[in-house]
């Protein structure tokens, strides 16, 4: 078992893409020793327990919590699932790490969109401005910084729960992107880079990794990826930004803060924020980015519906 200290993951649990329950699952593998912590006890919490990981509960927006839980470890890994509190969260986290003596790296799950934002910036979410804010105070903090910036996620709302929707009914991809460009990003990868980095990051201190898959596509393209993966033909319909807003995205019922978060990330999509290619994914794990197309043949069964017959 190697020596280094503990590695504090925080979202150890999982939410979309479980991004920090694969990172702990990854370096566990690594016979890394990992301190997860999750917001509760439960039996995630118990399958982390499973992989050798030491799991801590803890309220990431109460210092005095997090204090134990920082206590020892020597490289963190912040990510928290979209929360108002996202930003306090953040703020206390950088200040325990400030005060735990021998923290030699701290990786910060943040989002490609921040990279386009500054000060006067109006047209992203909330959500996207307190990331972009708690990536300021991370860099005053002067701790050893990494900035992993990935793009919308191949397992996103838009991609699965959405896509599959309208894939059960007519084999239609119906989102409303127009003609825009995307760069989906598998969770799996995201996680990979994060590992790699707290595996040994004395090469990575001071950089910021943003994060794609391996094109940059339309959706009608994008609808072609999926075909190839799901053997039928699965073709984009356009739809006009309201009518999804009102007939797709309210009639799912997600908490206030996470439905504005996702219509400004529709929004900001079909006006080209999301065009976007880097090959950060390859250049740090020595391997390409998930294709769309082999995301989806991996999730076949999430996609099968009511299929129809080619």
């Amino acid at each position: 078992m190697s020596q280094v200290r503990p590695i504090l993951v925080t979202g150890a649990a999982g939410s979309v893409g479980a991004v920090g329950r694969t990172v702990v699952e990854t370096l566990r593998r690594r016979e890394l020793p990992v301190r997860a912590l999750v917001h509760r006890e439960d039996a995630r919490a118990e399958a982390l327990r499973a992989t050798g990981a030491e799991v801590v509960v803890a309220d990431l927006t109460r210092a005095a919590e997090v204090v134990p839980a920082m206590r020892g470890v020597g490289r963190v890994f912040f990510t928290m699932s979209v929360s108002p509190s996202y930003l306090e969260a953040a703020v206390v986290m950088a200040t325990v790490a400030r005060e735990s003596p021998g923290i030699e790296a701290f990786v910060n799950l943040s989002q490609l969109t921040v990279s386009g934002m500054s000060t006067t910036s109006t047209e992203e979410s909330r959500q996207q401005r307190l990331h972009w804010l708690a990536e300021q105070a991370l860099t005053w903090s002067g701790l050893p910084l990494v900035l992993v910036r990935p793009t919308v996620f191949l397992e996103h709302p838009f991609f699965t729960r959405f896509a599959a929707a309208s894939i059960a009914v007519g084999d239609e991809i119906r989102l409303p992107f127009g003609a825009a460009r995307t760069s989906p990003v598998a969770a799996g990868d995201v996680a990979d880079v994060v590992a790699t980095v707290l595996a040994d990051p004395a090469a990575h201190l001071g950089k910021a990794y943003e994060l794609t898959g391996p094109r940059s596509e339309d959706m009608n393209a994008v609808a072609a990826e999926y075909s190839e993966a799901l053997g039928r033909p699965i073709r984009y319909v356009d739809v006009p930004m309201e009518r999804w807003l009102k007939e797709d995205l309210n009639q799912a019922r997600l908490p206030d803060h996470l439905a504005e978060h996702i219509a400004t990330m529709a929004r900001l999509h079909a006006r080209g924020r999301y065009a976007r290619l880097t090959h950060d994914v390859e250049k740090v794990t020595a391997r390409p980015a998930t294709s769309v197309r082999d995301f989806v043949a991996g999730h076949a069964a999430l996609y099968a519906g009511r299929a129809r017959s080619a």
